[in-house]
């Protein structure tokens, strides 16, 4: 027995679209050597909200609005992100999609944050994680996270509230199983990506 065109249909799966969270209220301009910046990573920058006066971009709010399920970080930028993309539900909120470790290489000098972003981010690509999560136990979690917004875009259109890195961590996982991105937003604040499964 065939199945007919709309029966396949309702067998797709929802799009997945994967957001980057607004402004956080942290300082990137502060200039710190390593240490310091081990302590505004863990200090200021991870537990910090959203610069207020902030809006969501109304192609992602109507994105949320159309979407089954609107996923988020634990980490408060990133739910005051959904929020604000979905405001009359609370999201789903889940530790598996926090942004990869930044551990900063100890090296000399003083740097702005956002400096020494790029250099951790470098050496932690190589390797370098003192301690912390690695690129490879990020890349593990990566895959749990993919996993996971497959699986609930099975029941419709899922929206993803979450990071630089860590979204960017997710596109070889996404490929990998099918998805291509079919709207590519970059990875400025309040940015997005969408992803359509395309069956091979």
């Amino acid at each position: 027995m065939t199945r007919s065109s709309n029966d396949l249909q309702s067998l797709s799966p929802g799009s997945i679209t994967i957001a980057r969270h607004g402004r956080p209220d942290a300082n990137r301009e502060r200039w710190l050597d390593w240490r310091g910046y081990e302590d505004w990573w863990d200090n200021e920058y991870q537990p910090a909200g959203l610069v207020d006066g902030q809006s969501a971009p109304d192609a992602l709010i109507r994105a949320a609005a159309e979407s089954h399920t609107v996923f988020a970080s634990s980490l408060r930028r990133a739910i005051e992100t959904a929020q604000a993309v979905s405001p009359d539900r609370a999201p789903v909120i889940d530790p598996v999609f926090i942004e990869a470790e930044l551990p900063p290489p100890p090296m000399p000098g003083r740097f702005m944050a956002k400096t020494w972003g790029v250099f951790a981010r470098c050496s932690w690509w190589m390797g370098w994680s003192r301690g912390r999560e690695s690129r490879a136990d990020a890349e593990a979690r990566a895959r749990q996270a993919a996993d996971q917004l497959i699986e609930a875009a099975a029941a419709g259109p899922v929206v993803l509230c979450a990071h630089g890195w860590f979204n960017r961590m997710l596109r070889p996982q996404l490929r990998g199983a099918g998805w291509v991105c079919v709207r590519d937003g970059g990875d400025t604040y309040w940015s997005w990506r969408r992803y359509e499964y395309r069956p091979r």
